[in-house]
């Protein structure tokens, strides 16, 4: 089988690890994921637990393109990471990704914090492994912009 790829992207927001780490695990994902990035698509909808936060919670995210993921919040090490497993992908990522092990993580920088994303994407089939850095490009864009949005949603409601 072929190795994993681990991206990650992060920014630094202006608040305390507490107030940013409780303010991004319950965040609802169509907020944070609300536009396209090339051919990844915006969260449409999630269905499952609302708040978001209590480990072994599942929920089904839905995108724009008619896609689907089940995720389950496998840790919350509160304030400074939680972790996730996506699983069952339909659409573009089903070819790709076998499943993806995610990561938000918190670690303070002067009076601020440094929030970061990361994914551990597991390829789905050894032969199209080869294609998983174009994604990983891809995907680092995304998470650009899905930090900037995190960071707009936590001033106006924090600041």
């Amino acid at each position: 089988m072929a190795s994993p790829l681990t991206v990650a992207c992060s920014r630094t927001v202006p608040f305390p690890v507490e107030q940013a780490f409780a303010f991004t695990l319950p965040e609802p994902l169509p907020r944070l994921f609300n536009r396209w990035w090339g051919p990844l698509p915006p969260i449409a909808r999630v269905d499952g637990p609302t708040p978001w936060g209590e480990v072994g919670g599942v929920r089904t995210i839905h995108t724009a393109d008619g896609a689907s993921m089940h995720e389950e919040l496998l840790t919350v090490e509160a304030p400074r990471r939680f972790t996730y497993e996506l699983t069952g992908l339909t659409g573009a990522f089903k070819v790709l990704a076998g499943s993806i092990d995610g990561t938000w993580s918190f670690d303070p920088v002067g009076s601020g914090t440094r929030v970061t994303w990361q994914w551990t994407i597991h390829p789905a089939d050894s032969l199209l492994a080869v294609a998983l850095p174009v994604l990983g490009l891809l995907w680092k864009g995304y998470a650009r912009r899905a930090l900037d949005q995190l960071d707009e949603l936590m001033v106006a409601a924090l600041g």
